[in-house]
């Protein structure tokens, strides 16, 4: 083979120096996303971050890692790609928030088909922002080419997070008592779970065009649909040093029975009421133009409920004034019961949605 011939790695695909012109891009919003305890800049084969034990009696660590799924492509679409950064951290942090735990740091991983600098800055960016949101680092992170795996304007994001809790105020079914009640936050729409769905009945079904004014939403069917993900990991904490929580659920895939579910002990049951809140408009149009039977809807999508907390029956009043306060719709959802039986559903819903 000729030297005018040979096999070079940017003739199979990858970019090296597009990939450096991508980290000197990114450089000012992993900046931003900072912690006093972060160790060292961008660049380094690892993160560091200093945990001050002496503020912990007994700290606990706790970690969750996820995605975006398809809302991704969404994003692809509309060729905009600077809000899913925020909803891939607002699904790690608002995990992490459930244990009662602070969000310390948080790594990504972007893998693509091509790496174009301004594309993977966008990105970044979006992550970043989620961070500074969530009071977290974004500690480090990896952006991998793959040609010949992946299309060339393809790309897929993960992250892990990592945040500490005290033992003794550890967050969790364990704490749950009957006569606690159960507080609803509400989403900002459709989030990150069940774009599958959403994707299948608005944009092949209905045949909606992304950039198509919606009356219902008073913006595009894009614009709605790439709303980013609310993050909650603040004002949870701000609620559990202001009132005797017992739990938190961060309602994702599977909807806010399967969630709240997880978080109810054997032997309890959370009565839930559909009738004290009114899901947005995106549920109902999702639900009309492709004819998806409520309880698959309400299997699939959040249905307007983002975080669920269930509090001591005393400091309920105090909860909602102190999420009214952070600017958090929330309200009385329902209330923990005794189960009729041990072995049955432990989060149900009753009743009908107002105007829905």
């Amino acid at each position: 083979m000729s030297e005018s011939t040979s096999a070079t790695y940017a003739a199979a695909g990858v970019d090296i120096d597009a990939g450096d012109q991508a980290v000197e891009l990114l450089k000012p919003h992993a900046q931003r996303a900072t912690r006093p305890e972060v160790l060292g800049g961008v660049g380094g084969f690892a993160g560091l971050f200093s945990l001050k034990l002496d503020r912990w009696t007994e700290p606990v660590l706790a970690s969750s890692t996820d995605g975006v799924g398809t809302k991704i492509a969404v994003a692809q679409a509309l060729d905009k790609h600077d809000t899913v950064g925020v909803d891939l951290v607002a699904m790690v942090v608002d995990d992490l928030v459930v244990t009662g735990a602070e969000p310390l740091f948080l790594q990504d991983y972007i893998a693509v088909g091509k790496v174009v600098p301004e594309k993977i800055a966008a990105l970044v960016g979006g992550i970043a922002e989620g961070c500074v949101q969530a009071g977290c680092a974004l500690l480090g992170g990896e952006t991998a080419e793959h040609p010949g795996l992946m299309g060339e304007h393809d790309y897929d994001l993960s992250a892990t997070g990592v945040g500490v809790v005290e033992a003794s105020a550890m967050l969790g079914p364990e704490r749950v008592r009957p006569g606690d009640v159960v507080i609803g936050m509400g989403s900002s729409g459709l989030h990150s779970n069940g774009f599958s769905l959403a994707r299948r009945v608005l944009l092949e079904i209905a045949r909606m065009p992304l950039d198509g004014h919606v009356e219902e939403f008073a913006r595009t069917l894009g614009e709605e649909m790439l709303e980013p993900t609310r993050i909650y990991a603040k004002d949870c904490l701000a609620l559990a040093a202001e009132a005797e929580v017992r739990t938190f659920a961060h309602i994702t895939g599977g909807g806010l029975e399967a969630n709240l579910a997880r978080v109810i002990p054997r032997g309890l049951t959370a009565a839930l009421e559909r009738g004290t809140w009114t899901p947005a408009p995106v549920f109902a149009l999702i639900a009309q133009r492709g004819k998806v039977a409520a309880a698959e809807m309400e299997k699939t999508f959040n249905m307007g409920v983002g975080m669920v907390a269930v509090v001591s029956p005393e400091d309920a009043d105090r909860a909602l004034a102190v999420l009214t306060a952070r600017h958090v719709p929330a309200w009385l959802l329902g209330e923990v019961r005794p189960a009729e039986d041990p072995d049955g559903p432990r989060a149900v819903l009753s009743g009908a949605h107002p105007r829905f």
